[in-house]
């Protein structure tokens, strides 16, 4: 079983160029990016405002209460701390003077000490007792002559004992208290609409942000498709597909984890634990302080969980890899398993698998269920700490009722934060592994080089032409002609391989590195001639295919095309010019039609000519919607023979200059294969042909036969000079038909060709 997914590096916790790399992705939305930011600023604001505005309710207009000092009765010698306390009350905000009294809100941070309090207290100048004070209105005059002894009044301000306001009918309260309703109405007005901006902010902020992550997804899935396609094969055989489609998929999905769940997410949980410390200093410093007693054992808390959860998290990886890995092998060779009796064994190995991810799930749930009572207890800690305190501060009264309040909100507003950064965090991992491997990808550079810029016409005279499949597949049966270049930059196209020379020099080309599969081969096909390559297993026949194409490039030696060196023509034009019918038939999922065509913008007319040439119109007609039948994945529902005809027809549709066949008939019974030939000699009559097969019967009256033996070339010729030789080719054709021959004549079977 592959152990790719057992012993790939799954894990990152945090790197800054993985991030700062994910983050230039950002680049093309930088508005979007704004955007998001600005809205995340509003929202946070506004969550960090909603407390401070029911503080401001509470102390302004549902308590409204004062506290009652007389300035005058200072005097001299007051002590420094006392001084202090009482210039700072004279100065606070929406404090009244009435007679010799001075009303101060208690809505204001009244920093003095216990000394201070005492000596102002013992002084006379601060009283016991709370008051109202409030501005005179007309309405109110009537109530305040009803009961006189009650107010002290000096122009438009008047003050009575809170106790004594108790004594006034509901009526008489609301209208003295007018202001404070009204500044109640205005105040759950703003509340209102700070909930609503807040909503309508955090939707902006998730829509778009989840906006750029997909854009940024589709991006990165982009460059990476386009990035691997054009890959070498060499690196291609060394990547298995299922790795390279995670890439694509799985891993370029945690990016986009990393767009919409963690980096909005980190900054809004940071913006709001600052911005709730702040205001927890701006209202109260000795409160916050003593809230701030317990933020130590969350980091340390915090610190332990991060360090737990990234073990469980490459623990649960690393499970989950296995059981995927078991799982795709095991069900892809499941007929084999099934055949070779081997289900109770799968059902044992899978069960162990199996288990040991149910384990690193359960290590992953039990960090959380740990974490978050610990955090849920720290939480509820610090707020019994704070109504404690702040409790004893407004009994002194050094601090509000309101700011109390809000100091509870702020420390829940302060600690949700906390599980959700840690939480976050297994995310943030994935990101990093995610993006590590796919940044890995983007940085391989291991494709062909495409650096072919040759002008054919000074090498070979031959004119070229840059159109693109002019002539259509109703002219099939026709040679292709050259035409003259247009103007602009020549390129190598069909027509302008229409001589079809094709030469090896000395061409030694390997695999893996000591592993020779062509040695010095060297060999020339001429124009218009068709060619067979003939030789036992591994003689390296295909071979000749890949790197004539360059799907690989040779080690040594030279390949041309009309005397042009391979290197020196522009893939696209040079694969353009040779099309292989490969041994290995593969369909796209789509229609029959599509196959045939395969991106080409070709009528009907001209896919039916294309299936026509090669017989393959009797059975596509015959399908339930014909051409425009859909073939499943893998084109699973047509026979073998018949995916070997639809690849023939695409060729032809796509009119090669060349057509080289790789064991193009090994899937097709004896009565098709004779209705192929037919098709292909009308197709490749005037063109230069490679034909590669086992079936000696399919090249017999090819133009010249090259036959492979363990990379080298050992005999060429045709069909009745190599019979008469009496050589490896006479040995592979008595083999295949079953000819006899003397011991002294048959040539033994090398079976160790590579």
């Amino acid at each position: 079983m592959s152990d790719y997914f057992e012993t790939e590096e799954v894990v990152k916790e945090y790197d800054s160029k993985i991030s700062g790399r994910i983050l230039s992705y950002l680049k093309p939305y930088k508005f979007l990016t704004v955007v998001v930011l600005a809205a995340l600023a509003f929202s946070t604001g506004g969550e960090l405002l909603f407390p401070v505005l029911q503080q401001r309710l509470i102390d302004r207009a549902i308590m409204s209460r004062f506290l009652p000092l007389r300035p005058e009765r200072a005097g001299s010698g007051l002590g420094p701390e006392a001084e202090k306390a009482l210039r700072e009350l004279e100065s606070a905000e929406g404090a009244l003077r009435i007679r010799d009294y001075l009303f101060v809100p208690q809505d204001q941070n009244i920093r003095f000490s216990t000394r201070a309090e005492k000596e102002l207290r013992a002084r006379g100048v601060l009283e016991d007792g709370q008051w109202y004070a409030f501005g005179v209105s007309d309405s109110a005059l009537p109530v305040m002559e009803k009961y006189g002894d009650l107010f002290i009044r000096e122009e438009n301000a008047g003050a009575i004992r809170s106790p004594d306001l108790e004594k006034l009918s509901a009526d008489e309260r609301r209208v003295i208290r007018n202001d404070d309703l009204s500044r109640i109405l205005r105040t759950t007005l703003v509340l209102f609409a700070t909930l609503a901006l807040v909503f309508v902010f955090t939707f902006i902020q998730t829509i778009v942000s989840v906006l750029i992550g997909q854009r940024v997804m589709k991006d990165i899935r982009l460059e990476l498709f386009k990035k691997t396609s054009s890959q070498s094969t060499d690196f291609l055989s060394r990547n298995p597909v299922g790795r390279i489609v995670t890439r694509l998929t799985g891993d370029v999905e945690t990016i986009n984890e990393f767009f919409t769940n963690v980096l909005i997410a980190f900054i809004k949980d940071i913006s709001v634990m600052i911005g709730a410390l702040v205001t927890l200093f701006i209202l109260s410093p000795r409160l916050a302080a003593v809230a701030l007693v317990t933020l130590p054992p969350v980091l340390l808390v915090t610190a332990l969980s991060r360090i737990k959860a990234r073990d469980a998290f490459r623990r649960q990886r690393v499970a989950s890899s296995k059981v995927n890995s078991y799982l795709s092998e095991r069900l892809s060779g499941v007929q084999v398993v099934q055949l070779f009796l081997g289900e109770k064994r799968s059902r044992k190995e899978f069960g162990e698998r199996n288990g040991e991810f149910l384990d690193a799930n359960l290590a992953e749930m039990y960090v959380y269920a740990i974490f978050r009572p610990i955090i849920d207890f720290l939480s509820v800690l610090t707020t019994a700490v704070v109504i404690a305190v702040g409790a004893n501060f407004v009994l002194n009264l050094s601090l509000s009722l309101g700011v109390l309040v809000a100091f509870i909100n702020l420390v829940g507003l302060f600690y949700s934060p906390v599980m959700d950064i840690a939480e976050k965090y297994t995310l943030l991992q994935s990101a990093m592994a995610g993006g590590e491997r796919v940044f890995a990808l983007l940085d391989t550079e291991e494709r062909i080089p495409d650096n072919g810029r040759r002008n054919i016409e000074e090498v070979s005279g031959a004119s070229v032409e840059s159109s693109e499949h002019s002539r259509p597949p109703d002219a099939l049966m026709e040679p292709p002609a050259p035409s003259a270049e247009p103007s602009g930059a020549p390129v190598l196209s069909r027509k302008s391989l229409v001589k079809g020379r094709i030469e090896f020099r000395d061409v030694s080309f390997s695999y893996k590195e000591g592993e020779e599969v062509l040695k010095r081969l060297s060999f020339t096909v001429e124009p218009g001639e068709m060619a067979a390559i003939v030789g036992y297993t591994g003689a390296g026949k295909t071979t000749i295919i890949n790197v004539l194409t360059r799907l690989w490039d040779i080690q040594s030696g030279s390949i041309t095309l009309d005397d042009i060196p391979a290197a020196e023509i522009p893939l696209r034009q040079l694969r353009r010019a040779i099309l292989p019918v490969l041994q290995e038939v593969f369909l796209f999922s789509g229609t029959v039609a599509d196959n045939i065509s395969l991106g080409l913008p070709l009528r009907e007319t001209d896919i039916v000519a294309a299936a026509r040439a090669v017989h393959a119109d009797e059975f596509i007609s015959r399908l339930p919607d014909g051409y425009n039948t859909k073939l499943s994945e893998g084109a699973a529902n047509i026979s073998s023979g018949q995916r070997q005809l639809i690849s023939f027809a695409r060729v032809i549709a796509h009119n090669p200059a060349m057509v080289i066949l790789d064991e193009a008939t090994s899937s097709v019974d004896t009565e098709t294969e004779n209705l192929i030939r037919l098709g292909i000699q009308k197709v490749l009559a005037g063109r230069t042909s490679i034909v590669i097969a086992h079936r000696l019967s399919t090249i017999r009256h090819a133009e010249r036969i090259f036959v492979l033996s363990g990379g080298r070339l050992v005999e060429q010729g045709r069909h009745d000079e190599l019979i008469a030789r009496n050589g490896l080719y006479a040995g592979l054709y008595r083999l295949q038909f079953g000819e006899t021959c003397s011991p002294g004549t048959f040539p033994p079977l090398n079976l160790t060709d590579t």
